[in-house]
């Protein structure tokens, strides 16, 4: 009974006892990641297959991608608070829960990846000026402030919470600031994602990740901010889709996950055209000025054939663009999903090549092509991630209301 005075008016949820085996479940894949962390924290890297040539890898390319995939937050706020599309009220509340779940994971996998997390703070109060990762750090930071104060006034509409006056005021008063919140977070990922991309682009040395560019911003500067926005919104709509699945309830209409679609699937296109036109210009212009052909940055032996650019761009690029962008594809469901799959994987795929493809391809005389394959314990503390997030979003449906559509989809 206790249990049921939290929980949203007006809505179904399953017993306390199902709930509790659920959370156990998650409790369990989350505890093996965390005996996999406590290693790494006590024995250093040497836990992990990382090493000279690899020093990015599992861990780097799904803290790019979760940043990414998160976009759906900023983007979504974006467009809600300052645009004015008011459809997005029915979603904005889980766009900000993923949106916080991926960036607080992706924070707390940097601390495993910087091999030293006792220093972390280095580079607040260190900053290398001359380099992207400064503003990215900073950034970062920032915009996961910004998302917690997003996701309180979520908290604080609890139902037994909101019943005290301080605490009712409180929220009410979150929600007017909220367009100033959602500017700030804009602006904030906006320069992270596009230093992520920065970064890989200024260098020079590694001839398949380096570009020309804007100015002192690189190409892949401006492309990361594009394929993130391109993504947010898709996997945000998926998101809500696994979530009706796995609870049996209609949370979200699918008029505004089919609108979810239609921006993701604009924004797709965009970033196509422009990511189309990079990769014709690197291949035929930066290669050949670094002595290299297409065919060189390349190697089916080593796992890095030129299958990975084809299935990023044309299975994951293209068709999924072309079922979102078309009305009549766009509103059959199964190829919504479909679709929404399709272009996360896309983005996934954009950021496992940059990360370590770059690093396996050779650029010594002397060296050659070198092959990563993850091990148990990076593979667990990245699922890890996403158990923390599973645990996050469980407990926010069960007692937030998230969904302001819910009740009246399931009369």
């Amino acid at each position: 009974m206790i249990d049921r005075e939290w929980l949203p008016e007006g809505v179904e949820r399953c017993s306390l006892g199902k709930f509790l085996v659920w959370m156990a479940i998650l409790a369990a894949i989350f505890g093996w990641g965390l005996y996999a962390m406590f290693r790494i924290f006590a024995h250093g890297l040497i836990e992990t297959n990382l090493d000279n040539y690899f020093g990015f890898g599992l861990w780097i390319t799904f803290d790019l991608a979760v940043i990414a995939l998160g976009a759906g937050a900023f983007f979504s706020g974006f467009l809600k608070y300052i645009v004015g599309i008011e459809e997005l009220k029915n979603i904005i509340n889980l766009a900000v829960i993923v949106g916080f779940i991926c960036y607080s994971g992706a924070m707390l996998v940097l601390t495993l990846d910087i091999g030293q997390p006792l220093r972390a703070w280095f580079g607040y109060w260190h900053p290398n000026v001359h380099s992207m990762l400064t503003e990215v750090i900073f950034c970062i930071t920032c915009y996961c402030t910004v998302l917690i104060i997003e996701y309180i006034p979520i908290i604080l509409e609890n139902r037994k919470l909101n019943q005290i006056p301080f605490i009712h005021k409180l929220a009410h008063n979150f929600h007017v600031f909220m367009p100033l919140f959602a500017g700030i977070g804009t602006f904030l990922s906006c320069f992270h994602q596009g230093s992520l991309g920065g970064m890989y682009g200024v260098l020079f040395g590694r001839p398949f990740a380096y570009r020309e560019g804007f100015f002192i911003w690189p190409w892949t500067f401006f492309l990361f901010v594009a394929s993130a926005i391109a993504s947010g919104p898709a996997f945000t709509m998926l998101i809500a889709a696994l979530m009706e699945k796995i609870t049996g309830r209609k949370l979200v209409s699918y008029e505004t996950k089919a609108l979810m679609g239609k921006i993701a699937g604009s924004l797709l296109c965009f970033y196509l055209f422009f990511k189309f036109i990079d990769t014709w210009y690197w291949a035929t212009d930066t290669l050949p000025k670094m002595g290299l052909t297409f065919d060189q940055v390349f190697n089916s032996e080593a796992g890095f054939g030129k299958w990975l650019l084809w299935t990023e761009l044309g299975i994951c690029g293209v068709i999924p663009a072309i079922l979102l962008i078309v009305p009549k594809f766009r509103n059959i469901p199964f190829l919504l999903y479909t679709a929404a799959i399709l272009d996360c994987i896309g983005v996934v795929i954009n950021r496992f090549v940059f990360t370590v493809q770059t690093c396996a391809m050779p650029v010594m005389p002397f060296d050659k092509w070198y092959s990563y394959t993850p091990n148990w314990a990076e593979w667990a503390t990245s699922i890890e991630i996403i158990a923390y997030g599973a645990i996050l979003l469980s407990l926010s449906y069960r007692y937030l209301p998230v969904f302001p559509q819910e009740k009246e989809l399931n009369k």
